[in-house]
């Protein structure tokens, strides 16, 4: 697999994560508010993965979509969120 599909593939999981994602809102003492902020974080690595992978700069794309994805996890760990990563060999349409 090149670097460029293993990016896209990254970033197409990140996305959905992203679009289902729920926050479990009785989990926690923690505001909503700041729970957004850490996924708004994550949105903002997203974002960055997209740019430099439009610039073919793939090695800081992926960093940045792991980046975004450490954070979803970290959340995800802390019961604070829920979604589910896309299935491995799922098919990505290149862009």
């Amino acid at each position: 697999m090149t670097l460029e599909k293993l990016v896209l593939n990254y970033i197409a999981s990140a996305e959905q994560a992203l679009d289902e994602l729920k926050i479990i809102e009785a989990a926690s003492h923690l505001s909503k508010e700041l729970i957004m902020s850490v996924v708004d974080l994550a949105k903002d690595y997203l974002h960055d993965a997209k740019y430099y992978r439009e610039e073919k700069k793939f090695e800081i794309s992926l960093a940045s979509v792991a980046y975004c994805e450490g954070l979803l996890d970290a959340l995800r760990i802390l019961k604070l969120v829920k979604f589910e990563w896309r299935k491995p060999g799922e098919n990505v349409k290149e862009k």
